[in-house]
């Protein structure tokens, strides 16, 4: 029988804890400099403050380092990417502009805007949602 789970890929564990290290990060960022957690933004004043080293550019550093050093110690899971690559630009390019438009991204909304009851996060993550769902829908059908 089908279920709507893949149960071979299912990893709540690991879920749980990525999670959690995603809103204590947030919630050292919020309380240590009273700055969001955004990942477009803190890439975005990253890039424009080049070659300065500033904390957003520290912070990703420290994203792709700790990646790194996961992949070295736990691995990753293979997996493949069966879309064709003008599939995997146009939804890059489609996430850019979502994030453009919507003044932030799903980590900027999501987790910080919505633990802070704030109504244009809601509202920005709601449409991110509606519209990711729409796009998947669209696109299995092309």
């Amino acid at each position: 029988m089908s279920t709507w789970i893949d149960w071979a890929n299912f990893t709540p564990i690991s879920a749980l804890l990525g999670g959690a290290l995603i809103g204590l990060a947030a919630a050292i960022l919020i309380t240590g400099i009273g700055r969001i957690l955004g990942m477009s933004g803190i890439i975005n004043s990253a890039l424009a403050e080049l070659p300065k080293l500033s904390w957003q550019l520290a912070f990703v550093i420290g994203m792709a380092v700790t990646t790194w050093l996961y992949s070295l110690v736990i691995g990753f899971p293979e997996f493949e990417i069966d879309q064709p690559a003008w599939r995997i630009i146009l939804a890059g390019l489609l996430v850019g502009f979502g994030t453009r438009l919507g003044s932030g991204c799903t980590s900027g909304h999501g987790v910080c805007g919505i633990s802070r009851l704030s109504t244009r996060s809601i509202t920005a993550t709601v449409t991110f949602m509606v519209g990711g769902i729409v796009t998947a829908s669209l696109f299995a059908l092309i």
